[in-house]
């Protein structure tokens, strides 16, 4: 991805789910429930699927002005450091091939679009309800076969 211009992570609003975090290219970013204690457990096969928000370094990157900075740190994962806000450490799915896209939405049950408090939004989506991935372990996380968009706003 080319490097875009502004915050490093930002808001975007979206018609299902309202404000969700997104990065600076508007590629939403996700939660993992079985995440615990603010670490990561999505490596390898699951990284695949599931590529991890990296950083260039352990710093907290530009954030758009409405966001809490005090909400937001770095957690250590193999492939490096990555950002986290509260106890989630930040996600992209390898199937969302556009900006605004929020095919990860639900899949399995454990993966959810992220609140600007840091909440995770789990909503009614077709992965949700994916018995073949509910309550996989991290490397069986699936893919979402549902669609999305989102409209991006800045701040």
């Amino acid at each position: 991805m080319p490097p875009a211009a502004g915050p490093f992570v930002q808001i975007v609003e979206t018609d299902e789910y309202g404000p969700i975090l997104a990065d600076a290219n508007c590629f939403t970013l996700y939660a993992f429930t079985q995440d615990v204690d603010g670490e990561s457990s999505c490596f390898d096969d699951c990284a695949a699927s599931w590529p991890v928000l990296l950083l260039a370094d352990e710093t907290v990157p530009p954030l758009a002005d409405e966001l809490d900075p005090l909400l937001f740190s770095v957690v250590q994962h193999p492939d490096g450091p990555m950002l986290k806000i509260g106890d989630w450490p930040l996600y992209y799915f390898a199937g969302d091939a556009n900006p605004g896209e929020l095919n990860g939405q639900g899949v399995g049950g454990v993966w959810w679009v992220v609140a600007p408090d840091g909440t995770l939004i789990e909503g009614d989506d077709a992965g949700a309800t994916d018995t073949a991935t509910a309550g996989s372990e991290p490397a069986d996380t699936g893919a979402a076969e549902t669609t999305g968009a989102a409209e991006t706003t800045t701040g």
